[in-house]
């Protein structure tokens, strides 16, 4: 199975970024869902990506109806602050897994990390390309470097992972790496139909099991964990 088969992209917002983005996610095996309120924009985009929605990203009822459920990453490089932020929002609350948004400003910044975006990239549209190839090749998510050579990363849980113990895969001997927990993502409706993501920790005894949504937790030397990586 090729690596990036599957992944499922979401790029809100076809300025000259988010074309960059969305053009490379699509050259390099990605799903590709552009969407953007300008008809004239998708019109000329359609058939550059995988779907292309007309769509105003805030407009809640509209964004419902919009299919995102298989969505892993969605790039949010709208540069007006407010309709970012607002995107962001309704985006956690459908239950997209992992968001990435573009910021504008410090303030900006700052307030998306503080609505729950999951990164926040400040750059410039040369550096599109950057970003794209970044999310394509990587399974990583979140990495905290704990000192100048050692850190802290979670990744996606890969299809051969799932239904595995963590002595299965024996990721010490392997990889050198140190198993630090799980993070579960369950997706359930409300009263009325609304998706609500919940996402919980999860210390491992030897028989639990991977899932499909899990997202492992690993300490180690940044060098094998790069291997690690590469080897996903």
């Amino acid at each position: 199975m090729a690596k990036n088969k599957g992944k499922v992209f979401a790029v809100f917002g076809l300025g000259n970024f988010g074309q960059v983005v969305a053009e490379v996610l699509t050259s390099r095996g990605g799903q590709v869902i552009a969407i953007d309120d300008n008809p004239e924009i998708i019109d000329e985009f359609k058939n550059k990506v995988s779907s292309a929605l007309l769509l105003d990203s805030t407009d809640e009822r509209a964004l419902k109806k919009a299919p995102l459920e298989d969505v892993d990453t969605a790039i949010i490089a709208i540069g007006k602050m407010e309709t970012s932020i607002i995107t962001t929002v309704l985006l956690k609350k459908r239950g997209v897994p992992h968001i990435v948004c573009r910021a504008i400003s410090p303030i900006h910044a700052q307030v998306l990390h503080q609505i729950g975006s999951d990164e926040v990239i400040n750059l410039q549209e040369n550096e599109g390309i950057r970003l794209a190839t970044r999310l394509i090749t990587q399974n990583n998510l979140k990495t905290i470097e704990l000192s100048a050579d050692t850190s802290l990363a979670e990744f996606h849980i890969p299809e051969p992972f799932k239904n595995k113990t963590i002595s299965d895969l024996n990721l010490s001997e392997k990889f050198k790496l140190h198993f630090v927990g799980t993070k579960r993502i369950e997706v359930k409706l409300d009263s009325e139909g609304n998706p609500i993501r919940n996402e919980k920790f999860l210390f491992f005894t030897a028989d639990d099991k991977f899932q499909e949504n899990d997202i492992l937790i690993v300490a180690g030397k940044n060098d094998d964990l790069e291997q690690f990586k590469q080897a996903l």
